[in-house]
């Protein structure tokens, strides 16, 4: 697991604000009203799919994600939406790339640009770091849920790549057609997971000092506040005892 997957898991089990909260159901409406223009039948759509279950996951009531179907659809009026993504290096030669929904595209490129000059970092030219970034699935797997051994037959059976061992989790890597199958076969024995998502996973790691580390989270987590940013993607990697030590 990257960095920056680790740091993401770690905020997760810290629970959330309702400001956060509030934020993660405008990131996931958003996505749902992308995903829904390519139909919106859930069964014919594995973005909308994969969206719908994030939603459920952080308990968006039905109705949100019913009037973000409608709007992707065309069936219901909204401010039109289009997707994009920056990328650049941060403190350390860290790579970032960053994915935003934004109805202001010229708005919202200023103010990614502005984000990262204030940390230290610049935004660099299309594909300048988007190759470094392979897309995946990762499901999160408590170990006292099953046993290695049998978690892997379940997953390796349903199409999933890998098994990583992460602390008091399993990382179960998939491709991104194959995430769906994965859970569906874990929720049948039944194996209780913790998140499931897709993702990108960098394919090269940066390792980073604390001072860095410092200053690299701080930058996630400023882009990550924006309200037009859905996903952050890192390459950069610590230690335990440094992550450990960041995260209280």
């Amino acid at each position: 697991m990257s960095g920056h997957s680790k740091w993401a898991t770690i905020k997760r089990k810290k629970g959330a604000t309702d400001q956060a909260r509030g934020k993660v159901f405008s990131k996931f409406i958003k996505e749902i009203t992308l995903a829904a223009r390519a139909g919106a039948d859930p069964n014919m759509n594995p973005r909308l799919r994969t969206a719908i279950m994030g939603a459920k996951s952080v308990n968006m009531p039905a109705n949100n994600i019913d009037r973000a179907i409608a709007r992707g659809a065309g069936l219901e009026a909204g401010v039109h939406i289009e997707e994009t993504q920056y990328e650049g290096y941060g403190p350390g030669g860290v790579a970032l790339l960053v994915e935003v929904a934004t109805d202001n595209r010229n708005r919202t490129a200023g103010e990614i640009r502005n984000i990262f000059t204030k940390h230290g970092s610049a935004l660099g030219e299309a594909g300048s770091v988007a190759y470094l970034f392979k897309p995946r699935g990762v499901i999160i797997v408590d170990k006292a849920a099953i046993g290695e051994e049998a978690l892997m037959d379940i997953v390796l059976e349903a199409g999933a790549d890998d098994v990583i061992t992460e602390g008091d989790t399993y990382e179960i890597l998939t491709p991104p057609s194959q995430l769906e199958a994965v859970k569906e076969a874990l929720a049948a024995k039944p194996v209780p997971t913790q998140s499931a998502e897709l993702t990108k996973i960098a394919s090269l790691l940066v390792p980073i000092n604390e001072k860095q580390a410092e200053s690299v989270l701080k930058l996630v987590d400023t882009l990550e506040d924006h309200d037009d940013v859905q996903k952050v993607y890192a390459n950069f990697s610590m230690s335990d005892e440094l992550m450990a030590k960041l995260s209280r």
